[in-house]
């Protein structure tokens, strides 16, 4: 299918930034996953000497893992087995209809695999005593983990350096405050930056302490197929240690969840969505914010390619626009998600496996939004004349400063003074330091006040920056 065609714009218009999600969220990738939880389990069932499976040797555990990375065709054969179905299964005589069942399409493809080779002997032990869903669940939360760590975060990690990096350049920039969008206390353009910074930093960092959750408990979660078979063994350990096995060899860090329905219930995959949306909610916070100053002047635009159809002169903050969306489309999904799939009527429904395929566009949402956000801020840069200009417009945010010292020298009707003053009226510089030069206070207050300027006044905005960020 070309490009052009494709129905989701992650797979068409977007996917020269999406394509690194394929490797963890598309069919073919599941079909990965799947094979190596399987290959995984039948390797621990081989080591474990109260089970009858015999010892695997060397070349018999390489020649398994060697199954981890399916090519296009190998992801094929699965589908067609499941599909079309494949009569080169050994051991099933029904094999040339489709099983309809994607899981024990992956069954049978090992089972096809295996064919001539010394593992043909152990086709019993593929799968056994499990139910779909302890491959499934292992499977996306294998997905999702080794995606989080590979694709996510290292994205996630660029575009709060390039937060950090501006606020860092520009942390002693003066530039007007607004709050409810009236002119405030000055603040500096580094200060803000900083903001998002600190704020992206201690999600990414609660983003990264989630692990996920996995099961191997059998149909219902009571182990009842394993310990009918072997009722010796400790099937709990095994799980325990399975799962410490499969971080081992993946550099993961899922978790053991011994209490499940058929299903692993999610709870920490919602947690993980929520850390997501959380971030992206700072980052729509954040590309509004920018977007804001850009309008306001205060930020300019490096003049590229064309910002409208009929009107030359416009450079539109496309960039911070399309973050906004792809963030806001990501928290939709991500929000349903973690709704969606905590919940199943008894000990399992078949609603969530559905959602769950889908879990990858969310995925895709952000990293469109990360690399947008990353993009519009490599274009933009402090207007300083606007911004300077902007402070002198409104010395009346100078205000807060003359209450606050009347208040330190005794006045108690300081703040009623200075807004009679001010509210409703156009103060300048030039009336704000009559007023102060009419004052009875001591001239160390009085020589501070003559001295500030809308562009002084802004407090530890840049020392926040320079020691504490």
């Amino acid at each position: 299918m070309d490009k052009l065609d494709t129905i989701s714009p992650i797979d068409g218009r977007y996917r020269r930034i999406t394509e690194l999600l394929a490797d963890y969220f598309s069919e073919r990738a599941l079909t990965k996953y799947r094979i190596i939880v399987e290959g995984e389990y039948l390797i621990a069932l081989s080591d474990h000497p109260q089970v009858g499976t015999r010892t695997f040797n060397g070349v018999e555990r390489s020649f398994i893992r060697s199954l981890y990375s399916p090519s296009v065709e190998d992801a094929r054969l699965v589908k067609d087995i499941e599909v079309n179905g494949y009569t080169g299964i050994p051991r099933v005589p029904d094999s040339s209809k489709g099983t309809n069942h994607d899981v024990k399409a992956v069954e049978y493809y090992l089972r096809a695999r295996f064919a001539n080779t010394s593992l043909e002997d152990s086709l019993q032990w593929i799968h056994f005593g499990l139910t779909s869903e302890d491959v499934n669940n292992l499977a996306y939360s294998l997905m999702v983990t080794e995606a989080t760590q590979k694709v996510m975060l290292p994205k996630l990690n660029q575009t709060l350096q390039t937060i950090y990096a501006l606020a860092k350049k520009w942390e002693d920039i003066s530039m007007l405050a607004r709050t409810h969008g009236q002119p405030a206390s000055p603040s500096t353009l580094g200060k803000e930056m900083g903001v998002y910074a600190a704020r992206l930093w201690r999600q990414r960092d609660s983003l990264q302490r989630i692990s996920l959750l996995g099961k191997l408990n059998g149909a219902t979660g009571n182990y009842s197929a394993h310990s009918i078979a072997y009722p010796e063994v400790d099937w709990v350990r095994f799980t325990t240690d399975f799962i410490a096995k499969l971080n081992e060899e993946r550099k993961t860090n899922l978790g053991v969840n011994l209490q499940t329905t058929q299903i692993e219930p999610c709870d920490s995959l919602a947690e993980l969505l929520d850390a997501y949306r959380r971030v992206n909610n700072i980052q729509i916070d954040h590309n509004r914010d920018i977007w804001t100053y850009i309008s306001r002047e205060r930020l300019a635009q490096t003049k590229e390619g064309v910002g409208s159809s009929t009107m030359p002169h416009k450079v539109n903050p496309i960039d911070f626009e399309n973050g906004e969306g792809n963030f806001e489309l990501a928290n939709v999904l991500l929000t349903f998600f973690g709704d969606k799939l905590t919940k199943s009527r008894e000990q399992r429904d078949l609603s969530g496996s559905t959602v769950m395929r889908n879990i990858g566009t969310a995925f895709a949402h952000c990293l469109i939004g990360y690399t947008s956000t990353m993009k519009g801020l490599g274009k933009v840069n402090p207007n300083l004349k606007c911004i300077n200009e902007e402070l002198d417009a409104h010395p009346e945010v100078l205000t807060e400063a003359l209450q606050t010292i009347l208040r330190k020298e005794g006045d108690q009707s300081a703040y009623e003074t200075v807004k009679a003053m001010s509210q409703g009226e156009h103060l300048t510089l030039e009336g704000f330091r009559t007023f102060v030069e009419g004052l009875n206070i001591s001239e160390e207050s009085r020589k501070r006040l003559l001295e500030l300027t809308p562009a002084t006044y802004t407090g530890l905005a840049a020392k926040l920056v320079k020691e504490h960020l």
